[in-house]
Order: structure tokens, then sequence, then C-alpha cells
């Protein structure tokens, strides 16, 4: 028989979708367009669905600054599946985060810093992930507000988007 003997009181930097601090930000709700479950994450950049301000979906490369619609904000509504993965189902509402501070997903190759620009990976598997690399990505009107948290997540700041 095997019991716990090391315990740790010290709670995870942050969770991906996760709301920050308590400056102001607003949330909008949105349906999740994408038709497979676990597709669009917390924590990811979302973009304009088929129709813009009812659904969001995962960025692809034609996307332009003015389709952005936020960051996928963690509602801690879901359940862990049965191979304790947590998916949002298609057409299920979520929170998009349009200006505030939230943990973001980020690359495996960014390297965020307190007041680094904020691009959005378009394209590939980490479509939809923040990263500090230009070239290829899109411009997103924020900034990173520090440095790795538990996982490959980053805090952020992101403005109202530039039309």
């Amino acid at each position: 028989m095997s019991k716990q003997t090391n315990y740790s009181y010290q709670t995870k930097k942050g969770v991906a979708g996760g709301i920050f601090d308590i400056a102001p930000y607003s949330i909008d709700s949105r349906i999740n367009g994408e038709s497979a479950a676990g597709t669009l994450k917390y924590g990811m950049g979302a973009m304009h669905g088929a129709t813009p301000g009812v659904d969001v979906k995962v960025p692809v490369t034609a996307d332009t600054a003015v389709k952005f619609e936020g960051l996928v904000l963690n509602g801690y509504l879901n359940e862990m599946d049965m191979d304790g993965a947590i998916k949002i189902a298609p057409l299920q509402t979520v929170g998009i985060m349009r200006y505030g501070k939230a943990w973001a997903r980020v690359s495996e190759e960014a390297e965020p810093t307190y007041g680094a620009a904020l691009y959005l990976i378009k394209t590939g598997s980490e479509a939809g992930l923040f990263t500090t690399e230009s070239t290829g990505n899109l411009a997103i009107n924020g900034k990173f507000i520090g440095t790795f948290g538990t996982g490959n997540i980053a805090p952020v700041e992101i403005y109202n988007q530039k039309a």
C-alpha cells in the first residue's frame, strides 16, 4: 500500500484562461464555432466565426487583426472527461475577454517578459497560441505582463483592439 508523504501548499501559478487580477475587464459570451470538441481551448486567442459577434473559432492564415475577438476564458464549469482532459464542446458558450488581464496559452518558442509585444499564431499546431515572435503572426493590441506561470502559460494584458 502506498501513501502520500509529500504535501505542497503552494498554489499553481496561473491557469490557462484564468483572470490575472481585479483590473477592469470586459467579457462577451460567444459560441464555440469549431466542429470538434477540444479544438478551441481556454487561454487561446479567438477570431470571429461564421457570424461575427455570435461565434468564435481558432485563427487561420487568412484572418486579420479586425477579426480578433479576444482571449477564451476558463469559466470553471466543465468537468474532465475519462482521460482527464477538459474540452470545450461545439456550440458551447464561452467567455471571451475583449480587454483585461488573463493567463494565456503561449507557444513553446515564446520568451514572455514584462512589456514584450503580443502576437497571435495563425498557422500550424500552435494556431491560437500567443508568442513574442512577429514573423508570420498577427500583432495584437496588448503585451505580456510577466513570464511563464505553471506550464506554457503567461499573463497578458489585452487592450481594446483597433478597428
